[in-house]
């Protein structure tokens, strides 16, 4: 070979190695037991990431990017040689969320990119032994201090064959009072890829089943009045991407596209995953990679209580009618009665404020109903026109806090734009200073907030116990809706179902053949009251069942924690049937519910059971008539399961 032939080869040789740089670059960072993996891959200037779990695949190469006003930090971009990573190693406590001591550990790797010679964007991982988590850091453009992010581009690219059960997003602008989008709309089982829900993607979370084996939950946590809230958006051929809220929510006010100062960062993006669903039931993700935003005003209590409306609905909403579910919640030891809306008309504040007083010589406070308002729904309940405007919030928060008021229900918001989280923060933050704990309904999902915001109670962000009683139809899929929410909606967050209602039929006297019909057993409803998690629980009970509910029952309910220390998946499938065990201090509740139309019969492994422990068993017959047993765990800490269709277990150490 002479020189020049040699010299030719070389430049060939070089400029294939420098192609093969450019092409693509790769790097790993993974879980702290080598499980969880995740690929991060530079194609021609696009940033890609791909998820695995035991050597098997679960994401597919998935897009990374944003589009801004200030630059397109999605394609173009060149890596930095240097990855920063980090262990993440932080234990903390939490009473109302589905583990009360938390230790997270994870391995951090931040990736940085440049554009043109300038920093871009970091990508920020994180990876503990079953979830991934990412956000992303937007740095300044020469000047340029703040940006509009139009697009993020980030997916969730699914093998083929794998199945999903989700909730489409609706419509804005309609349903009742055109108050939705709410994260009300049925879920859709064991559906096949390829769709965008009713044409408007989905809500989160989101839950997927791999063909092989496997199941991932997607969704977001960490927004707050810095970002809107999002959704998924359904592609062909496997892939998922992140959506904005859409121009009509809010009646069309203010902007879908988030603002952000920079250096700014995003929302986290999280992907739990498992060979079973009992990663999916037990993480806690959502709250591990938040933190507190203010300092609570005060040690809040997290409380059961009765509530007159889900029962009596509008007309419950009087004097003597809440006198007597006061006297009720006292009955059953409970700490709060919700006063549900129309009680500014109806009752008045003078008599709310006699009210409160009379609760108080019983141990029991009030929570108090509120219209979101604003310009983004026609409801017309009240209290209207105060919750949307500081000023007059914290004027009637003044006087909530002068009559003892210890909560409020905030009902109607209109959609997921960033004004929207900045509402929810808003009135968070101004209700702890009177020391005013928040639920949330006709909302969206809560995105870390337990943690965020110390005196944030739970949100609705689902078909909820109302349902029930507008419709026969939502009667007959009352236990296939709840193997659902134990799956997907609760995993990530408090849900205010406002369940366990003991009534046969739903009116205010327990009347037969007048309103809809409780299909469901009454031990299912004491085991819903274990699945439905939410520090804060309002259940569907009605002084009545002091007398026509069978006494095991009502001592159940009188007994039932709402703050657990920890959760266990036992078994169970979407739409199917759900068994899983919550511990509150030393004593285990293991709940279980079968919506399938055959009776489930089942063993089952309790092994955080002692062997010979002493088990009190609240189980079903064929007819749905419940009733107590005494038995006693095995040596092989396995126990039997007979559960006939819309019936339950419930098992009590």
């Amino acid at each position: 070979m002479n020189f020049l032939n040699f010299k030719l080869l070389l430049c060939i040789v070089l400029l294939h190695c420098v192609a093969i740089h450019s092409q693509s670059q790769l790097t790993t960072v993974s879980s702290p037991n080598a499980k969880l993996s995740v690929s991060l891959t530079i194609t021609d200037g696009k940033p890609s990431y791909s998820v695995s779990y035991k050597g098997k695949q679960f994401l597919q190469p998935s897009p990374l990017g944003l589009k801004t006003n200030a630059g397109d930090f999605s394609s173009g971009l060149e890596l930095k040689d240097k990855v920063n990573q980090k262990i993440i190693d932080e234990t903390y406590e939490l009473a109302n969320i589905k583990q009360s001591k938390v230790h997270y550990v994870a391995n951090e790797a931040i990736f940085s990119f440049v554009k043109d010679n300038k920093a871009a964007i970091d990508v920020i991982f994180r990876v503990s032994n079953n979830d991934v988590a990412f956000k992303y850091k937007v740095y300044p453009q020469k000047e340029t201090l703040s940006a509009v992010v139009k697009e993020e581009v980030s997916g969730f690219l699914f093998p083929e064959g794998t199945t999903s059960f989700l909730s489409a997003q609706s419509k804005p602008m309609v349903g009742y009072a055109r108050t939705m989008p709410s994260y009300e709309i049925p879920y859709v089982v064991d559906a096949q890829l390829g769709k965008n829900g009713n044409g408007d993607g989905y809500t989160f979370p989101c839950l997927f089943k791999l063909n092989e084996g496997g199941w991932i939950l997607v969704s977001e946590t960490g927004v707050d009045s810095h970002y809107c809230a999002s959704r998924l958006i359904g592609h062909d051929k496997g892939l998922y991407t992140i959506g904005f809220p859409m121009e009509g929510e809010n009646n069309g006010n203010g902007t879908s596209s988030p603002g952000i100062a920079l250096p700014g960062e995003t929302p986290w993006r999280t992907i739990t995953v498992g060979e079973t669903l009992a990663p999916i039931v037990e993480t806690t993700v959502p709250f591990d990679l938040v933190k507190p935003r203010y300092e609570a005003s005060q040690n809040y209590k997290y409380t059961k209580g009765s509530w007159s409306w889900i029962i009596g609905m509008d007309g419950s909403t009087v004097y003597e009618e809440q006198l007597r579910y006061i006297d009720f919640s006292a009955a059953m030891g409970y700490e709060t009665v919700l006063v549900d809306a129309l009680w500014d008309t109806q009752i008045g504040r003078d008599k709310i404020a006699a009210l409160s007083k009379y609760g108080a010589t019983k141990g029991v406070g009030l929570y108090l109903w509120y219209n979101s308002n604003g310009y983004w729904n026609d409801a017309p309940q009240s209290p209207r026109g105060i919750m949307d405007n500081t000023i007059a919030r914290r004027k009637e928060m003044a006087w909530m806090k002068s009559i003892g008021i210890k909560g409020i229900k905030v009902d109607f918001f209109g959609g997921d734009k960033q004004e929207t989280m900045k509402l929810y923060e808003d009135i968070l933050y101004d209700a702890n200073d009177y020391g005013i704990m928040v639920i949330f309904h006709g909302t969206t999902l809560p995105r870390g907030w337990e943690r965020m915001y110390p005196n944030y109670a739970s949100s609705e962000a689902v078909l909820a116990s109302e349902n029930l009683y507008f419709g026969q139809r939502s009667c007959d899929l009352e236990a296939f809706s709840a193997t659902l929410h134990t799956f997907i909606r609760n995993t990530v967050g408090s849900m205010d179902f406002g369940g366990s209602a003991l009534n046969k039929f739903y009116n205010a006297k327990n009347t037969p053949n007048k309103g809809s019909k409780r299909m469901t057993s009454d031990v299912y409803a004491l085991a819903t009251a274990v699945l439905f998690q939410s520090g804060v629980q309002h259940f569907a009970l009605a002084p009545n069942n002091l007398t026509d509910a069978p006494q095991w029952a009502i001592d159940f309910m009188k007994e039932v924690p709402t703050i657990w220390d920890e959760v266990r998946f036992i078994d169970g499938y979407p739409g199917k049937y759900a068994i899983l065990a919550r511990r509150h201090g030393a004593k285990w509740y293991v709940a279980g519910i079968n919506a399938q139309k055959e009776t489930l019969k089942l063993k089952v492994k309790l092994p955080m059971i002692a062997a010979g422990s002493a088990l009190k068993q609240y189980l079903d017959d064929a007819q749905l008539n419940g009733k107590v047993i005494s038995t006693k765990l095995k040596k092989s800490q396995e126990i039997e399961l007979i559960i006939p269709t819309n019936g339950a277990t419930l098992i009590v150490n």
